[in-house]
């Protein structure tokens, strides 16, 4: 498996790609004016507390006021002696008009604002900082247990040296040298204490800490040993990125490459056509089958069908090599729309046991490469796979789009027949109600050119029925479902 990551930068956005043996994985997008808030730290105020849903809401200077469950708030004076919370009354933990000291673990989404935690998290290229906790964690994707015993002894090792906080290893520490992992605590216990003094002096409902940029965001994050290349098409970008690895990641620095090429660095893999499909609905596999995917607010429906694939041996088989296929894809598109919460997909029905294991296991295989937390069931007795996956921030069709104006983002509109007939019935409103000598009904194109055809006739009785004029005018402005009818 090799990785290459692509940045392209522009003056008020940075575009970056995860790109896997050629074919594009992820997308992430920042914008000057809409910066993701994951990972920053702000001094919040307490604004109002809801012991119904055991929570509270925190300004922290932002547009709307961000979110803090009682599960999310640490506290030394709830905690028991086997570390149990005594507690998880709202009330108890927060007051209105308290200050605290909050983090960001999931951007605004929709009309939700974001949410927040008391247990702060500062991340480093190989460890993260658990201010106020004891215990050692490691990533769950370093598998050799001699390796994890190793990384947890250095660290250990580290803490006995100063009085310390809780760490857990990220993947990246895998095989990293001793001297490297406690020059990171060195470095993430001097942080937190300048974060503590910032706060100290901070004024309510400001930031006290902003994780790093996108493009230095993905090299500590996300470049590990597949990773080939980096290729960054601004060279300002590539002057600030190479002291930062150089600095840190010191092992990344020749894979680091300004890219001056006159043709586009995203062209180069055809990642703007692939994000231009991943905003379609339906996804084309390679054997003719395809996919109907639909985002909705409460979970996203993903549709497997045969399509044009026909197969060369029986129903059965077809439907299997279908599911087979679409496993992989289904994980792709998760990644590349960065689609999460609860997902419900719907494969092609099979009969046999056998076929359905194999499916769930492609599924699972392919989502071991994804980032993101992810969580599969079984197959249901209706024959959907229901899973979770960890959403932090917005989907890529979220970010790049709008709802339509038109049908307000339903995907549909009322037909030009189903509003002559609301017509029909406002104006027995408007005539029974008030007095007038005549009605002029404004409405779409489409709508006037059938009410002056195919339903001239009851037209024709409704003025007959009032005993009073109606009148037709065309609003170019007029979307097809709006009218109004105006009495003269």
């Amino acid at each position: 498996m090799s990785e290459e990551i692509l940045v392209n930068v522009t003056p008020r956005e940075t575009r970056v790609a995860l790109v896997e043996n050629g074919v594009l994985q992820e997308v992430f997008i920042e914008r000057t004016r809409r910066r993701g808030l994951v990972g920053n730290v702000y001094k919040g105020v307490v604004t109002r507390v809801l012991p119904g849903m055991q929570a509270a809401f925190v300004s922290i200077g932002l547009e709307r006021a961000a979110f803090l469950h009682a599960s999310d708030i640490a506290t030394t004076e709830s905690e028991g002696p086997a570390g149990e919370r005594k507690t998880d009354n709202i009330t108890q933990l927060v007051h209105e008009g308290q200050q605290v000291l909050v983090q960001v673990i999931k951007d605004p989404l929709g009309t939700k604002g974001a949410r927040l935690t008391t247990h702060i998290t500062i991340p480093s290229r190989c460890l993260v900082l658990m201010p106020g906790a004891c215990n050692i964690g490691v990533s769950q994707r370093i598998e050799d247990d001699a390796e994890r015993a190793r990384l947890k002894e250095t660290v250990q090792r580290g803490m006995a040296e100063a009085e310390d906080h809780g760490y857990i290893v990220r993947t990246a520490a895998e095989g990293a040298d001793p001297e490297a992992l406690i020059a990171d605590m060195v470095f993430l216990r001097k942080l937190w204490t300048s974060i503590q003094e910032r706060a100290a002096r901070a004024q309510p409902e400001t930031i006290v800490y902003e994780d790093l940029p996108l493009v230095l965001r993905v090299l500590r994050d996300m470049v590990g040993t597949a990773v080939e290349k980096v290729r960054i098409d601004s060279r300002e970008t590539f002057q600030k990125a190479m002291p930062f690895v150089q600095e840190f990641i010191p092992e990344l620095a020749t894979l680091l490459e300004y890219y001056p090429g006159e043709r586009p660095v995203f062209d180069l893999y055809g990642v703007e056509d692939e994000i231009q499909k991943a905003l379609e609905r339906k996804v084309q596999l390679k054997s003719g089958g395809y996919l109907i995917i639909d985002q909705t607010e409460a979970m996203t429906t993903i549709d497997v069908n045969t399509g044009a694939y026909v197969g060369h041996r029986n129903l059965e088989e077809t439907i299997f090599k279908t599911n087979l296929e679409a496993a992989q894809a289904i994980v792709r598109q998760l990644r590349l729309r960065n689609l999460g919460g609860i997902i419900i997909v719907d494969f092609i029905d099979m009969q046999q046991e056998d076929h359905k294991r194999q499916v769930l296991r492609a599924l699972e295989k392919s989502i071991e490469r994804d980032h993101a937390k992810t969580h599969i069931s079984e197959v249901s007795n209706l024959g959907l796979v229901q899973m979770t996956r960890k959403r932090t921030r917005e989907s890529l069709e979220h970010v790049l789009c709008e709802p339509c104006h038109t049908c307000g983002g339903r995907g549909s509109l009322k037909t030009a027949e189903t509003v002559c007939y609301e017509i029909f019935r406002e104006i027995l409103r408007e005539a029974r109600q008030f007095d007038a000598d005549k009605l002029l009904v404004l409405a779409a194109q489409d709508v006037v050119d059938l009410l002056l055809d195919e339903e001239s006739t009851s037209l024709a009785e409704l003025e007959a029925f009032i005993g009073k004029p109606i009148q037709l005018q065309v609003e170019q402005l007029y979307t097809q479902e709006q009218y109004d009818v105006v009495l003269m």
